[in-house]
């Protein structure tokens, strides 16, 4: 095996792609851990309410937040396994180069992997929100009705 600077820089151009694709899983990472983190306090200030007075009106809310929370950690699972994924990938595409180890097949099985997976967080993300949409929608509604206003 005689490695040369021209192989690696070859090596290196082929993992740029999924080097941008890691970091946009990053991000979608840091969206989905923060929106958990503001569903967990929200339910803790919830569940302190409910302990003083059990007659409280936020068990529906305390519902979809828990719902909400369970579809958001499925996003967190799967969008840490597609950077899993293209992570290996990265690692192949090196290795390979540098090895002459034909993973061409391995390496387009672990992309397509990480795109399944990388579609899977971006789907509960999405019923996420529309869980969250649909409940501040009653919320609305709820409000305007106590009101005696009319929605529009």
């Amino acid at each position: 095996m005689n490695l040369q600077l021209s192989d690696i820089g070859q090596a290196i151009q082929l993992a740029i792609a999924p080097v941008f694709l890691l970091a946009g899983v990053g991000t979608m990472l840091i969206v989905l851990t923060n929106r958990l983190g503001r569903l967990i306090d929200r339910s803790r200030v919830l569940e302190d309410r409910l302990k003083v007075n059990p007659e409280n009106e936020c068990v529906g809310e305390l519902l979809s937040l828990y719902s909400r929370a369970r579809l958001i950690n499925v996003g967190i699972t799967a969008s840490t396994a597609c950077g899993l994924l293209i992570c290996v990938v990265i690692a192949m595409l090196f290795l390979g180069d540098t090895t002459d180890l034909p993973l061409d097949h391995y390496i387009a099985l672990c992309f397509v992997g990480g795109m399944l997976a990388l579609i899977v967080g971006l789907v509960y993300f999405m019923r996420e929100i529309l869980i969250c949409c649909s409940f501040m929608r009653a919320q609305q509604l709820k409000v305007l009705e106590d009101c005696g206003a009319t929605a529009g």
